[in-house]
């Protein structure tokens, strides 16, 4: 692992520093180094692709020539390299097996270091840990990821939820807690997984606005890292939202946030 959790670059005549876990891959463009980071922001430097690559460490993985990304940032490999916010890349075919095998590699690293002292360590630890959230009005849940052999997220067990969770999953918490959401719902819809996995491993904060036909819903989800290997998530039916708009402000405000959203045209 790198000494530093930080780079520093010169992007358009300015210094940017930027944390490495928040990096997901670099991309030598013509005679500069496009870094991307988590959020969509791309810094543009001049810096050598070579410098970038010593100060980022081993948590990389170059894929082709003048393409290093992030094991975190990884979802799967078909015929590209395909990443938990979407993107796909190029890579060398012929290393396909070779990336795979330093892929699985690195996350099982990441994922066998989840063993945390800080985890609650029983169902009371951690009622006690979340007893503020009892009496939210909202849906709240910590989840613990399921990995499989490949160091793919293939499921997730409820680890706590509030009284607004059972009632939305129409499942009693007795229930819910300690099972694994696809022992509950066999037709589990697998594109939670994605978000989820990216939340837990890359450590970002993700809204999601889907449909659950698990329990013929439409929700509201936001998810976030908790502990190591967990994501928290807070739902909310969308029925249940109603939108009021009390200035000149609103309007602008809901052009950024629609604006944030994946191929959006404003």
């Amino acid at each position: 692992m790198p000494e530093t959790q930080y780079i520093t670059i010169i992007s358009k005549r300015k210094k940017v520093v930027i944390g490495i876990s928040t990096i997901l891959y670099i991309i030598t463009v013509g005679k500069s180094v496009e870094i991307h980071v988590s959020g969509g922001a791309i810094y543009q430097t001049r810096t050598l692709f070579g410098v970038l690559a010593g100060q980022l460490g081993d948590s990389f993985i170059q894929v082709r020539r003048g393409c290093l990304v992030s094991a975190m940032a990884i979802h799967d490999i078909t015929d590209k390299i395909n990443l938990s916010n979407g993107e796909s890349l190029e890579y060398v075919s012929r290393r396909k097996k070779d990336i795979i095998m330093h892929l699985r590699a690195k996350q099982r690293s990441i994922i066998d270091s989840f063993a945390a002292e800080d985890i609650p360590k029983s169902v009371e630890e951690y009622r006690e840990h979340y007893a503020s959230f009892d009496n939210m009005p909202f849906a709240f849940t910590d989840i613990e990821m399921i990995f499989n052999e490949d160091s793919h997220a293939v499921d997730w067990i409820f680890k706590y939820g509030n009284p607004a969770l059972a009632r939305l999953e129409k499942t009693p918490l007795e229930k819910l807690i300690g099972s694994s959401f696809g022992s509950l719902f066999p037709n589990m819809d697998s594109k939670w997984l994605r978000s989820y996995e990216r939340a837990t491993l890359y450590g970002e904060t993700l809204e999601i606005i889907d449909y659950s036909p698990e329990i013929d819903t439409y929700l509201k989800v936001i998810c976030f890292p908790t502990f190591h290997g967990h994501c928290g998530c807070i739902l909310f039916d969308i029925s249940e939202i109603k939108f009021t708009k009390n200035s000149s402000d609103a309007e602008k405000a809901l052009m950024l946030y629609f604006g944030n959203m994946p191929d959006a045209k404003i």
